[in-house]
């Protein structure tokens, strides 16, 4: 069938949405299992997982090769779930990383600011079984719009909110969560999101190329390097100014890489002082 990734707002209803939509198609439903997932897959501690999900990186992180590691991980962990097919994904930067697949719809759910604090306090209310702050739900919108812009754009040098990232944006003061999965269930059946041999193979290229960058920021030789990977077909191409003779060796390891293939991108020199 498809795969859909949603992106949402805080308070827009982004999650309603896909938990409906998901048991409306019998589609996997992915949000917090993506990250219990990795974490025990690859062994990492979830909580420092959870916390790069959600924010962009300190200053301290954006340089520490685990920080890396760890983000990579979770790339990894949604191609491999967006490998399975038929799955509902949300936010982990699905439309940035799923971008040019002819299967994969990618939604934004957005709503006017104020209209998402009442919505969220509405909620929280609910919960709690008490008022909840006004200021401290606004505060939280913002903060949290915030984080989810700065990390997009830290990753993916992206603005989050540019519409040419999805084929759907829904803005959720108007239109109700049943209203939006009617619209989103009847585009998932048309022909044109049908998957294909030829997209099912582009899903995988970019899961095997995410599993040998973690493999490489796992590796003591190589985790310091800043290393490009390609996939295709089973042959990977690797991309870097130096160590790349370790990192074939690394690469050859994961399971799914068939070649190695090396591409050796050279420093320009710096140019003289000139008074």
């Amino acid at each position: 069938m498809a795969i859909v990734t949603i992106s949402h707002e805080m308070g827009s209803g982004g999650p309603e949405i896909g938990t409906a939509l998901a048991q409306r198609l019998g589609y996997r439903y992915v949000d917090q299992e993506l990250i219990s997932e990795a974490a025990r897959r690859y062994g990492l501690l979830e909580e420092k997982l959870s916390h790069l999900d959600e924010a962009k990186p300190s200053l301290f992180e954006r340089f520490d090769a685990e920080t890396r590691r760890y983000i990579t991980v979770i790339q990894t962990a949604l191609f491999e779930f967006a490998e399975a097919d038929n799955v509902v994904l949300m936010g982990r930067g699905g439309q940035w990383l799923l971008r040019g697949i002819p299967h994969v719809l990618r939604v934004r759910a957005m709503a006017p600011f104020d209209h998402r604090v009442k919505r969220l306090a509405k909620k929280m209310s609910g919960q709690m079984g008490e008022g909840a702050n006004p200021r401290t739900v606004t505060d939280m919108v913002r903060r949290d719009d915030t984080e989810k812009s700065g990390r997009m754009r830290y990753l993916y040098e992206v603005d989050l909110r540019d519409s040419a990232l999805y084929e759907v944006v829904i803005n959720t003061e108007k239109l109700s969560t049943d209203a939006a999965v009617e619209v989103l269930s009847g585009l998932v059946r048309r022909p044109e999101l049908a998957t294909t041999q030829a997209g099912q193979q582009l899903v995988a290229d970019r899961a095997l190329a995410s599993k040998v960058q973690v493999a490489l920021a796992t590796s003591p030789e190589t985790r310091k390097y800043r290393i490009t990977v390609e996939a295709r077909q089973g042959v990977v191409t690797l991309e870097g100014t130096s160590n790349l003779e370790q990192a074939v060796d690394v690469a050859r390891g994961v399971p799914g890489v068939v070649d190695v293939k090396t591409q050796q991108v050279e420093i320009p020199p710096i140019p003289p002082f000139v008074a």
